[in-house]
């Protein structure tokens, strides 16, 4: 069993909370050090109280789940003898209702962008297979309920 921290902080300062004008901007801290800006999306809660230039959860959703299929994607290609020297993922995340009538992320498409050098490139087949494997691998997919899918180009 593994254990991963994130600290999120907020602070309201002078703000009008009750009268709900206040900055939904916060920080995401990680235990490696590293410190996020982060905001409520503007999709969400209008600017100025959303700040537009700041990672939301929804952004992170998406980003955390081609992050973690692009790690094993590398583990796995790396173990066949592909050489990659560039993975690009445009993913693309639609929020929705549900079945449930409840706003969710319902599908995540990655769409990554593949360069290989050293003469060998996966077949079409082959880097199907790499995907799907990728995929099931992935802990992130793994733990969600939203459709998750990868468009080979």
């Amino acid at each position: 069993m593994s254990h991963y921290l994130a600290k999120v902080i907020w602070k309201r300062g002078e703000q009008d909370f009750a009268g709900n004008r206040y900055s939904r901007a916060h920080v995401w801290e990680f235990d490696g050090g590293a410190r996020v800006p982060a905001s409520s999306s503007p999709d969400v809660v209008p600017v100025p109280m959303s700040v537009e230039a700041n990672v939301d959860p929804e952004e992170a959703f998406v980003a955390s789940l081609s992050s973690c299929h692009m790690l094993f994607f590398l583990y796995l290609a790396a173990k066949q003898g592909f050489i990659i020297d560039e993975y690009v993922d445009d993913a693309v995340g639609t929020m929705e209702k549900n079945a449930e009538g409840a706003m969710a992320m319902t599908r995540v498409r990655l769409r990554p962008s593949i360069v290989y050098s050293g003469g060998r490139t996966p077949s079409r087949e082959e880097l199907e297979e790499l995907h799907h494997r990728a995929h099931g691998l992935c802990f992130i997919a793994n733990s969600v309920k939203s459709e998750v899918t990868t468009e080979i180009i």
